[in-house]
């Protein structure tokens, strides 16, 4: 059920979204910043050859690489090296991973086809079960997948063994992480089952290594704009007037976090123009700071500004948690929560 308002103020913790699994395999598509994403769009930087030489792999991969040579009188025809079924895109934050991701989607001449997170394909599974879900998703042709991070044993042994079903019925698969498939898991389970589905998933994968400057950050200061009270409130006015705004005090939306399903974010914040946060503090809490980080996840997909108070965004994950196994997650937020308060419009956050 889709949650909309016209114009004016709304709060987020007011939202209790329901959605249906249906719901759930219909928005399977790019997000609205990626809808045009093609391999010609994407500007490799020259300085990082291995992004030239992803996007020339991921072309022939959805069947766009030039065409071979033909053999001459005296000599053999060149044999290209059959690809494996799934491609997987290694690389630091804001490298163009989904741009390209988003590229083998559209280009893909396929009549099934699919693109989502790697949380809600699991959420996909929570809302239809497993095998409602595998049926739904046989025969299709591409699985795009985003973001492959696998924080939970749990999940990682469904997801496994769905890719698993869906490779052996000829679904071809492409995913990004921030880490390659054999290291995934590394350092925070020690059972064996579990490495043993990891290790298995990553022979159904061709890596590609892509490095390169977050283009996040080249444009924008290390640190979140920071409003004061006063432009916090002209900045949610300005949107409320032509739009829809949200403002909710920090605490009490990490309190709400606690009470939605990570699947149902994307709800929290549908038909919304800025998204207002008034007086952040420090997460100390690792469950808290995991869901806030699903819940940037789906406002960055969504290009919404954030107007924020208080502590600094990119200071909002302890220190200590930055030196954990989910560093990788928490670095990644804090890059998406700086680009989003640079883009507010109007106070000292002006962009």
């Amino acid at each position: 059920m889709t949650q909309q308002t016209s114009t004016g103020v709304v709060h987020l913790t007011e939202r209790t979204p329901i959605v249906t699994g249906p719901e759930m395999l219909a928005s399977l598509v790019p997000p609205p910043q990626f809808d045009s994403a093609t391999f010609d769009s994407y500007r490799a930087d020259d300085a990082y050859p291995s992004q030239e030489a992803a996007k020339e792999t991921l072309q022939r991969f959805a069947g766009r690489s030039e065409p071979v040579k033909k053999a001459g009188l005296f000599r053999r025809a060149p044999k290209e090296t059959p690809m494996k079924p799934g491609v997987y895109l290694d690389g630091g934050f804001g490298v163009g991973k989904t741009h390209l991701l988003a590229s083998v989607y559209h280009a893909m001449p396929s009549r099934r086809k699919y693109f989502g997170s790697f949380i809600e394909y699991t959420a996909l599974v929570g809302a239809l079960g497993y095998r409602n879900t595998v049926d739904l998703l046989r025969g299709s042709d591409l699985l795009c997948i985003d973001e492959f991070e696998l924080d939970d044993p749990g999940d990682t042994m469904v997801m496994t063994r769905l890719l698993g079903e869906l490779v052996a019925s000829g679904t071809k698969l492409a995913a990004t992480s921030n880490t390659p498939p054999n290291a995934l898991g590394e350092g925070r389970f020690a059972a064996q089952d579990f490495l043993r589905e990891i290790h298995a998933m990553s022979e159904s994968f061709e890596t590609l290594r892509i490095d390169g400057v977050d283009y996040r950050q080249r444009a924008i200061d290390g640190s979140a704009v920071v409003l004061d009270d006063a432009d916090y409130a002209k900045v949610v006015a300005d949107a409320a007037a032509a739009g829809t705004a949200s403002d909710d005090a920090f605490a009490d939306v990490i309190r709400h976090l606690a009470q939605v399903h990570p699947s149902r974010y994307i709800r929290l914040i549908d038909g919304l123009d800025l998204v207002g946060l008034r007086d952040v503090q420090v997460l100390t809490d690792q469950s808290e700071a995991l869901r806030f980080v699903a819940f940037v996840d789906r406002v960055y997909d969504a290009q919404l500004p954030i107007a924020a108070t208080g502590a600094s965004l990119d200071t909002v994950f302890a220190e200590e948690m930055l030196g954990g196994g989910y560093r990788k997650k928490y670095l990644r937020a804090i890059s998406r929560l700086n680009a989003l308060t640079h883009s507010v419009r109007g106070g000292s956050g002006e962009a």
